[in-house]
């Protein structure tokens, strides 16, 4: 694998991945507080997956980003037979809820790797590491809490997230953003063939990258792993 002066990653599903015991904590919790019509948890689970994989799409497609609490709201709403009669939900507390939920039943990192290839890339002191990741029902306020747990938060040089900013790969803007943020310090003269992004996605990761120019790296969606960093 060449050497890259800048590597950018992908979050969900590239470094690390959801708990299962905490969406299944979030299924209970929608179940039983916002539930009028009576749906079974596994319908309730159904619509957490259908409103996931909608707003991924919808997100690829303008390159801006429905956020954590509209998705919540869409979860609701359909639960209850697409009613709208939430005007009096506190969406703040109710996000505090989820995201009090997650650091219960914290996300895993994908590969047991992953921590080692960053640690590699980090203490070289050649290269520069980000990432940028779209989100979803976790804002990445939280995501940044995870990341400090799970010790990855320190191998970081910055970290771009879709919700803070209204963006969302293969968005070329927020590309952009992570290439204006590179340390130019650290790399006064950087070209864009030494800058490598890593995903799991062929749309948002991989042609978003190389639409801008960059390298890329898809992982774990096929053969694989983020090992293949340090071959």
């Amino acid at each position: 694998m060449p050497f890259y002066k800048h590597y950018s990653f992908d979050l969900w599903l590239t470094l690390i991945k959801s708990n299962p015991d905490f969406k299944t904590e979030r299924t209970k919790y929608f179940h039983t507080n916002f539930n009028s019509r009576k749906k079974s948890i596994e319908e309730v689970a159904l619509i957490f997956r259908q409103v996931d994989l909608m707003v991924n799409a919808i997100n690829e497609k303008t390159g801006k980003n429905i956020d954590a609490d509209e998705m919540y709201l869409m979860v609701i709403s359909i639960i209850n037979d697409y009613s709208t009669e939430f005007q009096d939900l506190d969406m703040d507390a109710l996000y505090l809820e989820m995201e009090v939920l997650l650091l219960n039943h914290m996300p895993l990192l994908y590969h047991p790797e992953s921590l080692h290839v960053l640690t590699e890339l980090k203490s070289s002191g050649r290269s520069t590491v980000n990432i940028l990741s779209n989100t979803g029902f976790i804002k990445g306020k939280t995501l940044r809490k995870v990341l400090e747990n799970l010790q990855l938060s320190e191998l970081l040089d910055f970290q771009l997230y879709s919700d803070e900013v209204r963006l969302s790969k293969p968005n070329p803007e927020f590309f952009q953003l992570m290439l204006n943020t590179i340390d130019q310090d650290k790399h006064p003269e950087i070209r864009l063939e030494e800058i490598i992004h890593i995903g799991d996605n062929p749309i948002a990761d991989v042609k978003g990258a190389n639409a801008m120019g960059i390298n890329s790296l898809l992982i774990n969606s096929n053969e694989l792993t983020i090992s293949y960093l340090r071959s």
